[in-house]
């Protein structure tokens, strides 16, 4: 029998995305946002949701670019630490011991040791009550060679990048490959039984 938990905030699994802009006057700023994801495949675009009462948020207003950087989880600290302060008042890339390293692509920094780094153009921007969405536009993905695999995709578990749990507030590392996509699901489609 299942249980009804309301109308509560619940998606498993949420990425640990760390947001990079400049203010107006070219300060930096990261933020870890966990309420992301992607949300278009052409053109390439992705998701992120904030609040109005943080420095991203006046950031993606005033410049309208911003990056990704994606952390592992070998960077749990770091990146919970930018979560605890406020790009107002500190410096992130500072406080959490991130090098920064500006983007040619937007005017946007983002942080030298992640593995992979997505670099974006806003697009559009919705007001959906306690956050904004602002819709990315991908105009580069870059990744660090030790992530590539040799057909040029980018391997998830070389990465291990961080993922959030919104209702308990925790974090979480990914776990084993357990099949492909579109090929898996060929092993039962006449065999009903051989499903659960």
């Amino acid at each position: 029998m299942k249980q009804s938990l309301g109308a509560v905030i619940f998606a498993y699994p949420t990425p640990i995305f760390l947001i990079g802009t400049y203010d107006n006057d070219g300060h930096p700023n990261i933020a870890p946002v966990s309420w992301g994801g992607i949300c278009c495949a052409k053109p390439p675009c992705v998701t992120v949701s904030l609040r109005k009462a943080t420095q991203t948020f006046a950031n993606l207003i005033a410049r309208k670019v911003f990056t990704i950087s994606i952390p592992s989880e070998s960077q749990l600290k770091q990146v919970d630490a930018c979560g605890m302060t406020s790009g107002r008042s500190i410096n992130k890339f500072v406080h959490a011991r991130f090098t920064q390293a500006r983007s040619q692509v937007v005017y946007a920094p983002y942080i030298k040791e992640c593995l992979v780094i997505v670099e974006c153009k806003v697009r559009h921007t919705f007001e959906l009550g306690l956050h904004t969405q602002f819709i990315g536009e991908v105009l580069d993905v870059k990744a660090d060679k030790s992530v590539i695999l040799a057909d040029g995709l980018v391997d998830l578990l070389r990465i291990r990048p961080l993922i959030f749990g919104p209702d308990t507030y925790e974090y979480y590392g990914v776990g084993k490959m357990l099949g492909k996509a579109f090929a898996t699901g060929k092993k039962t489609r006449h065999h009903h039984a051989d499903f659960p």
